[in-house]
């Protein structure tokens, strides 16, 4: 970590707001690309650690993940931390609004993997009695990613737990270790994160009533052979799954669906993301959603110094498809980000590289996994694959994705070029003007 001068005479700042996949891949990948004389670059985060979302699952059931603190991470690269939370983001005046984050982390259902901001470092904002700091930025990167979504079904927030991030993932932990043998759990929502949290707890915990609950048919949007081992892995492990069924409430011991009450000692709650609300606090376009509008170089259709990666993003995949939520999307949309700013500060030209899909991976516990290949626009293919070498294809990944924001002077070469945009001044704003 640097200290010392942050923002030198002339240099161009760079923020970057939320270190989760997309936002420490596009920070690290900043760094190799610019000469650290020219650029000052802050990594804002709410955790000192770097958390592998797409291990919440196995965090929730007891398994101890590896710490990857950031200030290791980005120790020599001239990356700033700020371990910080966002609480507002003035797009026309470029300011970040940060507070200092509580040593244990962010708290509650909107309590995850970057949705606040980290580390620590000196920096050139201003500090109010409020405790709130403005932090002054020419680009921002915004990857403040997703929470989890209740869809305001009643009883939702208040009883069911959600595993988008370490608290919540941590809080299920403790919850699942105090259940006795034959209590049921009911995991909502047969997506990706739904399935492999049903499986995990299963295989973790096989003295458990495992159910889920499906609002299609199970694996719907797999192949014919992905759906088949899907359904065998799920009865071999003994999970009851409640298929084309819609949760309507959620109780303290049940939940309510259209079919019927489930009994619930434990409910998770896994039926999709909401992207961070502070986005739509702001003046930044964004759809009905709250996800930032981008175009293919991941440039906010409405301010040119912001670029959105990651959950925050409403990106364009093949087809005009927007890109899911998900790791297989943040992390080339943060390499791409990082190049088009790289391109724009250097006078080189942007590159732009069409984002598509390969196949969609998914652990079925430790021991099985399914990779099914899929179109460039994110459409089931025939081939999928399936067991343990598909459980031993996706941990590849998972670490892969890790490695990538762990080594982020190592996963691509030096090619630091001089900048030749000099940063633009702050914008005095109106007298009556506010902001969020």
């Amino acid at each position: 970590m640097q200290h010392g001068n942050a923002h030198g005479h002339g240099q161009h700042r760079i923020v970057v707001i939320g270190a989760g996949y997309a936002g420490a891949i596009a920070a690290g990948r900043l760094a190799r690309r610019l000469r650290r004389e020219d650029v000052a670059i802050t990594l804002v985060n709410a955790e000192p650690d770097f958390v592998e979302r797409v291990r919440m699952h196995q965090l929730a059931v007891g398994q101890e993940l590896r710490p990857r603190p950031f200030s290791e991470m980005f120790a020599g690269t001239g990356v700033r931390l700020r371990l910080a939370r966002v609480t507002a983001v003035d797009a026309d005046g470029r300011t970040v609004s940060i507070t200092e984050a509580e040593p244990d982390g962010p708290r509650g259902p909107g309590a995850s993997n970057g949705l606040g901001s980290s580390g620590s470092s000196g920096s050139s904002g201003s500090s109010g009695s409020s405790g709130v700091e403005e932090l002054p930025y020419d680009t921002l990167v915004y990857a403040l990613g997703s929470t989890w979504s209740t869809h305001d079904v009643p009883g939702a927030a208040d009883h069911a737990h959600d595993i988008t991030g370490r608290p919540g993932a941590l809080r299920l932990r403790a919850r699942l270790a105090a259940l006795g043998a034959g209590q049921p759990v009911v995991v909502v929502g047969g997506g990706l994160t739904g399935l492999e949290a049903a499986t995990e707890i299963a295989e973790a915990r096989p003295d458990l009533e495992v159910t889920l609950a499906a609002r299609g048919a199970l694996g719907d949007w797999l192949s014919p052979k992905g759906a088949r081992h899907l359904r065998k892995v799920m009865a071999g492990l003994g999970i009851t799954v409640h298929e084309n069924t819609t949760v309507t409430e959620v109780g303290a011991d049940h939940v309510t669906t259209t079919a019927g009450d489930l009994p619930a000692s434990v409910t998770i709650w896994t039926t999709g993301f909401a992207a961070h609300p502070i986005a739509r606090a702001t003046t930044l376009k964004t759809d009905a959603t709250g996800r930032i509008e981008v175009d293919g170089t991941m440039r906010s259709l409405s301010h040119p110094d912001v670029y959105a990666i990651g959950d925050a993003a409403l990106a364009q995949g093949p087809g005009d498809k927007p890109l899911r939520m998900s790791c297989a999307s943040g992390v080339p949309m943060a390499w791409q980000a990082a190049d088009a700013i790289a391109a724009r500060l250097t006078g080189a030209k942007s590159p732009t590289a069409p984002l598509r899909y390969f196949n969609q991976c998914i652990s079925l516990g430790r021991k099985e996994g399914l990779i099914q290949y899929v179109t460039a626009d994110d459409r089931a293919r025939t081939a999928a694959l399936t067991g343990r070498l598909a459980a031993f294809y996706k941990e590849l990944v998972c670490k892969g994705a890790a490695w990538g924001v762990a080594n982020p002077t190592l996963a691509i070469p030096t090619r630091r070029r001089p900048t030749v945009v000099q940063p633009t001044p702050i914008p005095t704003p109106a007298p009556e003007a506010t902001t969020a």
